[in-house]
This record gives C-alpha cells, sequence and structure tokens, in this order.
C-alpha cells in the first residue's frame, strides 16, 4: 500500500531528541529547544514571536481564548476544513461562522465575507487549504475595513507564500500543526506566531494554566498546552530541513500535474500567480466528465494498494457545529461539493518519481474511466 502520507524521521532528528532527554528537558517548562525552535521558526515565517504548544488544535483554541471574546460572539471560518479550526470558537463559547468555498483554490471565498458580516463578527480564521494560500492580501483590507482580528490557519501552509511574503505573517496571529502528516512534524505539537507581544505575553501566560505570583493562585482559567522539550528538539531538527522538504513536496506535486493533465473530468490543484503553493496534500476534484465517481475511483485506486482521503466534510453540515444555539448554517455549495468530489493522493516528500507514474496509470486505467 502506497500510503497518503508517512512521517520521514532521519538520525538528525534522533540525535537530537536524545540530546534533549540527556540534557532533562522533558517537560514543557523549560529547554533550550523550546526558546530555540519558538525563534528559529517565527523568524523563518516573519514574526517576532513564536508560542509552542502541544498540538495545532491547541494552537487555534489558545489564540481564540486570548482574544478574550463574549459568549455568542461569532467568528467567521473557511466552510472546507478540519473541523479543529471550527472547535477552536465552539470550546470558547464562540460560533463558527462557515464561508463557502471558491472552486479554483478552494480556500474561502473572499466575495462572500462582507456578506456574512454582523455586529457580532470579531474575528475571522482563514484556512490555506492543503498548501495553497488565501488571498491574504485583500482579505486583510476586508479585515481591516471591518475591525476584524484575523488568526491565519497555517496548519497546512507551512512555507506558502503571497507575493514573496510567508503565510503566518499576516494575521495578528496565525497557528501551525506539526502532526504527524504535516509539513514538518513533531509527532503532536504547534505554533503560534505574531508580532503583538501583548499576544505573545497572553498566549504564554494561557498555554500554563495561567500561573501567576504567587504562583498557585490563578485568575485567569488557564490550559496545560505545552510543548515537551525532546519534542521541541524533534521539531527544530525538522524544522531546519523545512526548505528541503518544501522543495520535494512541490517536486512531488510537479510531476502529478505532468502525468495527470490533460485527463478530462479532473480538476488539479492550482497555483495563483501570486501564490507559492506548497502542496501539503495533492488534491484532486473529479467532476462528472471524469466517467466515474470519486468513491469510485478511490475504490479502484484501493485496489492497487494506493491509499487517498477524502476532501473536509464542510463546516455547515458538521451535526456538533448545527446543535450550538446561535448557529447560522449558511449556505457552502462550493465546499458541499468539494466534501463529495474531491480526494487526495499519496503526497510524501519522498514519493518517488516511479510511485508517481504509478498512481497516475492506475487513474488512467480505472475502470468506466472515459478517457
Amino acid at each position: 500500500m502506497i500510503p497518503v502520507f508517512e512521517p520521514i524521521i532521519s538520525e538528525d532528528e534522533i540525535a537530537m531528541v536524545v540530546d534533549a532527554l540527556r540534557k532533562g528537558e522533558v517537560s514543557g517548562t523549560f529547554g533550550k529547544y523550546i526558546d530555540d525552535f519558538e525563534s528559529e521558526f517565527a523568524a523563518y515565517v516573519g514574526c517576532k514571536f513564536g508560542v509552542a504548544v502541544n498540538s495545532g488544535t491547541s494552537a487555534l483554541h489558545l489564540a481564540v481564548a486570548a482574544l478574550d471574546l463574549e459568549r455568542g460572539d461569532e467568528i467567521l471560518v473557511s466552510a472546507s476544513t478540519n473541523i479543529a479550526t471550527a472547535l477552536a470558537a465552539l470550546h470558547n463559547g464562540v460560533i463558527p461562522v462557515p464561508v463557502d468555498s471558491e472552486p479554483e483554490t478552494w480556500n474561502l471565498d473572499l466575495d462572500l465575507i462582507e456578506g456574512l458580516i454582523t455586529p457580532k463578527t470579531k474575528a475571522i480564521i482563514p484556512v490555506h487549504l492543503y498548501g495553497h494560500p488565501v488571498d491574504m492580501d485583500r482579505l486583510m483590507e476586508i479585515a481591516n475595513k471591518h475591525n476584524l482580528i484575523v488568526i491565519e490557519d497555517c496548519a497546512e501552509s507551512h512555507g506558502a507564500t503571497v507575493r514573496g511574503r510567508m503565510t503566518g505573517s499576516f494575521g495578528q496571529m496565525a497557528c501551525f500543526s506539526f502532526y504527524a502528516n504535516k509539513v514538518i512534524t513533531t509527532g503532536e505539537g504547534g505554533m503560534i506566531t505574531t508580532n503583538d507581544e501583548d499576544y505573545a505575553e497572553r498566549l504564554r501566560l494561557l498555554r500554563n494554566l495561567a500561573f501567576i505570583n504567587p504562583r498557585f493562585r490563578h485568575e485567569l482559567a488557564g490550559f496545560n498546552f505545552r510543548m515537551p522539550g525532546f519534542v521541541a528538539a524533534l521539531g527544530l531538527a525538522q524544522f531546519r530541513k523545512i526548505q528541503k522538504i518544501v522543495d520535494e513536496k512541490r517536486r512531488v506535486a510537479h510531476s502529478y500535474n505532468e502525468k495527470l493533465k490533460n485527463i478530462p473530468g479532473l480538476q488539479l490543484p492550482p497555483e495563483k500567480d501570486w501564490a507559492k503553493n506548497v502542496y501539503w496534500m495533492y488534491g484532486i476534484v473529479v467532476k462528472p466528465e471524469f466517467g466515474i465517481s470519486r468513491d469510485k475511483l478511490t475504490e479502484a485506486l484501493n485496489e492497487r494498494g494506493i491509499q487517498t482521503r477524502t476532501f473536509f466534510c464542510p463546516m455547515n453540515q458538521q451535526p456538533v457545529l448545527e446543535k450550538m444555539e446561535g448557529f447560522r448554517k449558511t449556505p457552502c455549495p462550493v465546499a458541499d461539493s468539494l466534501w463529495e468530489t474531491g480526494l487526495y493522493l499519496p503526497s510524501a516528500w519522498n514519493l518517488s518519481e516511479e510511485n508517481v507514474s504509478f498512481i497516475a496509470d492506475a487513474i488512467r486505467e480505472a475502470p468506466g474511466w472515459e478517457g
């Protein structure tokens, strides 16, 4: 079976983790590796501060908590995304409002944002889906016009750029994931980047149970979202290879592009002329012209030993969100369609050209394809 993704851990990572363990950097309250990982990653993104946490989900949760919003306030979120994005709002007593996708990049449709803003709207969380960035220049213009806080969800976009500027450097805060299948990994883990010192201080306070002086007296309800030191060591070792990883992911994507081009009914992932796509996952959309459905193609590929995953179930269809008091089930026909027709192919950064060719051939040879 060719997996959708598998983490690649080398002796460099192992050596750095062992070094951290030998130095006693086990907890998430101290250690050189945490400091180095935060500072080096933040500088790479183009921000002054990095705050390491134990998952990308925790990063989103913590970023929303730092806003100190009122219960019932609203945050606009990309409709097509992992549920973690919306849960960051839900777990903070805030209502996520899905914004439908646009059909080319599959990111949230910027033309829809202003029509969804109400007096309760306080923030927006755009997701750079599958590694292609949102047009953050335009989004920030809209957000600034309406006094909205922007939290970028960069879980899938490490190294992606908008007109040469890194994702994660536009909003007031940005959240990265280092889950096992992300561009770089710590197994679990995440990071918040920001240029705002007040946010950075609040994030660090809240991630560590909001300890103040005296130590065991608490004025705020904090969280235990710390990243252990030896996990930061793994992240630092991975991070120092990030350019190689991004280059290899783009190689894999360009190879897919070449081998899958001109197949009727297959929509391949784009790269707008102002964007650098890091192709976290190589996604395709299977349209009627292909001749068989997405699900039939998935079955055919699985029979050939090729693992795939569907696109995300959109936020407007999530039962857990529909139960929320005040939830607005906004119409999201594009995101609905992506859920029914999208899948992503094996996307490990060390995927060989031979395997890319094998996968492309399997798509062309799928029973019922009308090519």
